[in-house]
Parts: C-alpha cells; structure tokens; sequence
C-alpha cells in the first residue's frame, strides 16, 4: 500500500500518462457530465466501482455506503438517485453487493453494534423476510453469501419504488434497474437478473406513484 506522500506522486503519474495519449483529457473531462450508468455499492475498499466495470472517469456516477443500501430515510442515497434519474438521465441504475460483506456479516450476528445498529437493521429485515430459505441452508458460508445476494434484491425493490424511477420509466422507458454480485475470490461480476419489470407490475398495488 502507497504511503501518504506517495499518492500524490502516484497522482502526477497518472496526469502524465493521460495527458501523454490525449492533451485534451482534462478540458474533456471538465465538460459536463453524461454517464448512462448509475453504480450504487458497497463502501468495502476492496470493490472500486469503475474499475471493476472497466469505465473510464466521466462514465458510472457512484454511490457508495455499508453494504450498498438504498434507505428511502437517506437523504444521501435519495439525492444521488433523484439527481442522477432527473438530471443526469442515466439509462442504467446498478446494485452491487459483494461476497465477504462485512456489513451484511454484522447483521446476521446478535450482537451490539452501537450507531451502526439501525443501519443494519435494514439487512436484519432481509433476513426476518426470507428467514425460512436463509435457515434451510446448512452452510454458513453459502447462507451468508445468499444474504448477500437477497439483500441486493430488496435494495433493487427500493429503487424501483422511489417516484423518480418510476415517472422516468413511465415517460421514456429508462432507466433500468440491475443487481449485481461481486465475487471478490474470482473478480467476477455475477448479475443476478433480477425481473426488473416483474418486480414493478407486482408492487404498483401499494407504490405505484404514477398515477396510471
């Protein structure tokens, strides 16, 4: 791991080389954004959005917390999600969760974690919903990778539910909504091809905020 210093020097390096294949990177990059993707993960430092995806700077607008949550109580993740819906008019909007979550691994153990407590709350109800799946599976390993799997869906369900998301679909049919896995044994990504208009039919009962 680079010390403190060397990080800016790893920094001058990185301008050289960009600069070196195209002069105009920076007045390029300065321009305003367009990305088409919306990447919402896992604050885990092991699992940086845009190189895990192959993109360049200017091409995914992150978001990134414990265990990729998308609260509607969060202001931050519902201002990134309304910004990125109404003004960016991103085309995709991803949640990818990670294997060897230490987030999702706090919640599935009863024990104390002070502040973080009602974070992981919000895990511990994935759990309380698919508790008859989750304790069926014998292995620990695999019930903690499953978690982790369920609980990117239900975060998916909470994107999907926000009256942003689905104005926008309604009026042009954007943006979509995926789930991912990031398996950090094999650096794969693992979508797990959520159903994603499956998911909004079946919810339109009780939050469809369309009006149709």
């Amino acid at each position: 791991m680079p010390s403190y210093e060397e990080i800016f020097e790893n920094n001058r390096k990185w301008i050289a080389e960009k600069t070196g294949s195209n002069k105009d990177f920076f007045s390029q990059l300065a321009k305003e954004q367009n990305p088409e993707y919306l990447y919402i993960g896992c604050s885990d430092s092991r699992v940086t959005a845009e190189e895990v995806m192959g993109l360049g700077p200017g091409e995914a607008f992150v978001h990134r917390n414990v265990a990729n949550l998308v609260n509607n109580v969060d202001l931050n993740v519902m201002s990134v999600l309304n910004y990125a819906i109404k003004y960016l008019k991103v085309k995709h909007i991803i949640v990818c969760g990670h294997y060897n979550c230490g987030g999702v691994k706090a919640a599935m153990q009863p024990k104390d974690m002070g502040i973080l407590n009602p974070w992981l709350r919000n895990i511990r109800d994935v759990y309380r919903h698919h508790k008859n799946e989750l304790n069926a599976i014998t292995d620990q390993e695999r019930r903690y990778e499953r978690l982790v799997e369920l609980n990117v869906v239900e975060q998916c369900t909470n994107v999907i539910k926000t009256a942003a998301m689905q104005l926008s679909y309604q009026a042009t049919g954007y943006p979509e909504v995926h789930g991912w896995v990031f398996d950090l044994h094999t650096g794969k990504i693992i979508d797990l091809e959520i159903n994603f208009r499956q998911i909004l039919e079946e919810i339109k009962d009780i939050y469809n905020l369309t009006n149709s």
